[in-house]
């Protein structure tokens, strides 16, 4: 199994995401594998994510299901194309669409798990569903509908 994240792949112009992006100092850096069928990450929070006294802050949890959604939306395409994801032109995708479920209140301490599955590819457009976990249980569902980043948004110097 390759081991390098997903978000390890973006090109630099295209890696200052606060959620997932490597070049962000201040940002979660986020960073997703692939396990057998589904994608998973881990996430530790601080003290400082907290929203109500020992518990997550909800929209921690929306970023955290966001950004790995839209790694594996990446890396799925890349597996469905057979390239690796080193490859030209790099495949980056955004949000066109977020919804959580909040199913219990997640309590802030132990490492988060994320686990993404991919529901649908069609054209421009990749359906992720995840679930956040911690401790073994789910707290949180998330569904993200990812799309090809449009040329408009590419910084100068062109990345696909």
């Amino acid at each position: 199994m390759n081991r390098r994240a997903f978000q390890n792949f973006y090109p630099d112009e295209l890696s200052h995401c606060y959620g997932c992006g490597r070049l962000n100092e201040h940002g979660l850096k986020i960073k997703s594998y692939w396990d057998g069928e589904e994608t998973v990450a881990v996430f530790e929070p601080e003290p400082y994510h907290t929203g109500i006294s020992d518990y997550v802050y909800g929209g921690l949890i929306a970023s955290l299901i966001d950004c790995h959604c839209i790694g594996t939306a990446s890396a799925a395409v890349y597996r469905s194309e057979s390239r690796d994801m080193d490859t030209d032109p790099p495949l980056r995708f955004v949000t066109a669409s977020l919804h959580v479920d909040y199913l219990r209140p997640t309590p802030l301490g132990p490492p988060l798990q994320v686990r993404g599955k991919v529901e649908e590819i069609k054209g421009r457009k990749v359906v992720v569903t995840a679930a956040l976990l911690a401790e073994g249980e789910v707290c949180a569902r998330g569904k993200v509908i990812a799309v090809r980043m449009p040329d408009d948004m590419k910084p100068a110097g062109g990345v696909n």
